[in-house]
């Protein structure tokens, strides 16, 4: 029985790339593109938001967010998506993929346009009614991450595999290049219709009442490539692995597997698949058998991701703050709103088009070459050799004349985490774990990863903080300074490296191969 069941299978793994793989990757990626665009598109917006609702009357600054309502609105998305990845991954498993596909993109629709429409004039409501928003936005987005995951896993031949799912994921290169392109295209629209003299010169008058739609549109643009992407997404079968494997319809796995694979298979060759799979194991996630098969693994996924991320994530929310500090961004009251959020928004964009994008792309070009383990292992190390690069000659890099550089190899930090663990954290927990708990291990995973979000978030907005108590930024507490916050990174990345080892090589294996579900308990 096992053999026929490998048979039917194998069918799915030996599979030739369908134009159906294609329409999958671009429906189930512009869920990721929306989920970028989302949550990095607020990193943009917060200076300007400070100026709009918190400028204090004859400060010699311009306002900014307090330090709690920063942390706040930068992290509230990631609880959400934390939650999310928990929720969906568990029901992902429980009653099917498809079935809650379309609810996480109608999540992230409805709240992207909530988010831009975030009501009150206090600053307190408003924010408030955004941070409320954004945390349901954050559930949808990080239902998005065990389903997609699992979905192209379970659609994919094993031969392109981890290039399919690299390729979903790389979508989230567009989504931040998008979000610094929509901001720079919108404040310059704004600008020439609005312009406002620097704070400097005018205080009130260089935060005109205009900027108080430029960020709302820009958080409302979200919504517009998941719509374009709904309709698709719901006409998408349910995977024919889950149908044969787990809800054991053998009729339906049929015509799933038929219109994925586009030759005919007949109900009776789908049915093995069920009778088999009924005499195997059907171990818990909470079963020793899942500990002794599984267990190390799942520390590997989990911890990866969790370091990656907080090493990611707190570069990436707040690059603005390391542009400033090394005086790429001119001081805030030498511009207008207008002009600080376009500086802010071309400096994510260009380290996106160099960095970020490219190292994507490298990944769906290299992944079933390579493997994932070794690209894993070299990009961890390599973000630690650039992150040490970057901190202990932190001096030089900030004096003047090598600005262009400290960028360059920042940019280089970000290629090596997107040709690196930034897209196998995300890929491999949707390949070695068995069917009925693919989901579910891929949500702890991401949701693992999410923590160290939280504290890369969180964390990086104090830490960073100058050591000098003159030099801090308004309402914060000496930190320890870029240069430590960079070399306390640098150990994140290498204790990541050193973390990989835990995990499997899935590269030219089938799922079922990787997860074990034909062997006997």
């Amino acid at each position: 029985m096992a053999g026929e069941q490998m048979h039917v299978l194998s069918a799915l793994d030996g599979a030739k790339t369908q134009w159906y793989h294609f329409t999958a990757i671009i429906v189930a990626g512009m869920g990721f593109f929306t989920d970028a665009y989302d949550l990095f598109c607020i990193s943009l917006v917060t200076k300007l938001i400070g100026r709009v609702y918190y400028t204090v009357d004859g400060s010699p600054k311009p306002g900014s967010l307090p330090p709690d309502v920063s942390a706040a609105v930068n992290g509230v998305a990631f609880v959400g998506t934390l939650s999310g990845q928990l929720f969906f991954g568990w029901l992902g498993d429980k009653v099917g993929r498809k079935s809650v596909y379309g609810m996480t993109l109608l999540m992230m629709i409805i709240c992207s346009v909530a988010s831009g429409l975030s009501f009150g004039h206090s600053p307190t409501c408003v924010m408030s009614t955004l941070c409320f928003f954004r945390f349901w936005l954050g559930f949808g987005i990080g239902g998005d991450y065990p389903l997609s995951a699992t979905i192209m896993s379970e659609y994919a031949n094993k031969r392109t595999r981890g290039a399919f799912i690299a390729a979903v994921f790389a979508m989230q290169g567009f989504g931040i290049l998008a979000g610094g392109a929509v901001a720079i295209g919108i404040t310059a629209l704004f600008k020439s219709q609005f312009p406002a003299p620097p704070y400097a010169v005018d205080p009130v008058a260089s935060t005109p009442p205009q900027a108080d739609f430029v960020w709302r549109i820009i958080l409302m643009f979200g919504a517009v490539p998941a719509a374009l992407t709904f309709y698709w997404r719901m006409k998408m079968p349910e995977t024919a692995r889950y149908t044969a494997l787990i809800a054991k319809n053998a009729e339906r796995a049929a015509a799933d597997m038929s219109k994925v694979l586009q030759v005919e298979i007949t109900k009776q060759q789908a049915e093995v698949a069920p009778a088999a799979s009924h005499c195997k194991q059907s171990f818990g996630l909470f079963s020793s058998e899942f500990v002794r098969r599984h267990g190390l693994h799942l520390v590997g996924t989990t911890s990866t991701w969790l370091l990656l991320d907080i090493a990611y994530y707190s570069q990436n929310l707040f690059q603005k703050d390391i542009f400033s500090a090394i005086g790429w961004i001119p001081a805030a009251q030498t511009m207008s709103a207008m002009d600080e959020l376009y500086h802010i928004a071309r400096a994510q964009t260009l380290i996106a088009l160099c960095g970020t994008v490219p190292g994507y792309w490298f990944t769906v070009a290299f992944i079933d070459v390579i493997g994932r383990f070794k690209i894993q292992a070299v990009g961890f190390f390599m973000m630690t050799a650039f992150m040490l690069g970057l901190a202990v000659p932190y001096e030089h890099w900030t004096s003047a004349g090598n600005h262009t550089w400290f960028v360059v190899m920042y940019g280089f930090t970000f290629f090596f985490a997107n040709f690196g663990p930034n897209a196998t954290t995300f890929i491999v927990p949707a390949e070695i774990y068995p069917a009925r708990l693919r989901a579910t291990c891929h949500g702890i995973s991401a949701a693992s990863g999410k923590v160290g979000a939280i504290i890369g978030s969180f964390g990086f907005l104090y830490l960073a903080q100058s050591q000098d108590p003159a030099k801090t930024a308004h309402g914060y507490s000496p930190g320890i300074g870029v240069r430590n916050s960079l070399l306390l990174l640098a150990v994140c990345s290498f204790t990541g490296f050193l973390l990989t080892f835990l995990v499997p090589e899935p590269k030219g294996k089938s799922l079922e191969e990787m997860s074990r579900e034909t062997e006997d308990a």
